[in-house]
């Protein structure tokens, strides 16, 4: 390829000042995030401000954590749960679902930004949260995965507090 269609810095790393800079949810979607995960971000960016010495001798150079945090906390949109009784899956649910072999699994349906799948926390952006999101316990509901669909019977739906 000519030496014209390429750039000289197409390898070079990305801008550190905007690194953490842009969301991680579509444009025009609020970042919601759960009271514990605004909690989490907020005590851990603590922590690390209080231990300046862990920065090394370049204390100039902010860790790409903390700039992470900061970008989390910035875009984020605390979103408590609905009030007690609420009967509906909403956002911060944790709902267990049985598949018809009846294997249980357990979803809490949080922020982007809070995804851990050894967790069960998924986004609720995701396709499986999408599915779940509106719906009441008992009932049944088609989870469409790669290989066609998989039915689900809700059993257990909680807000944390």
């Amino acid at each position: 390829m000519s030496k014209a269609f390429t750039r000289e810095d197409d390898d070079a790393p990305e801008a550190e000042s905007t690194r953490w800079d842009r969301p991680r949810v579509p444009a025009g979607i609020r970042n919601l995030v759960t009271p514990d995960g605004m909690r989490a971000w907020q005590q851990e960016l603590e922590r690390l401000a209080a231990e300046p010495g862990s920065f090394g001798p370049a204390v100039s150079r902010v860790p790409d954590r903390v700039l992470e945090l900061q970008a989390y906390l910035r875009s984020a949109v605390p979103t408590a749960p609905p009030p007690p009784g609420e009967d509906r899956i909403r956002f911060g649910a944790l709902v267990t679902t049985r598949d018809p072999e009846g294997n249980e699994v357990r979803y809490r349906i949080v922020g982007v930004d809070e995804v851990d799948p050894d967790r069960g926390c998924i986004s609720w952006l995701s396709p499986v949260a999408k599915t779940l999101l509106q719906r009441r316990v008992g009932d049944q509901v088609c989870l469409r995965v790669p290989g066609g669909e998989t039915p689900l019977t809700i059993v257990a739906m909680e807000y944390l507090p």
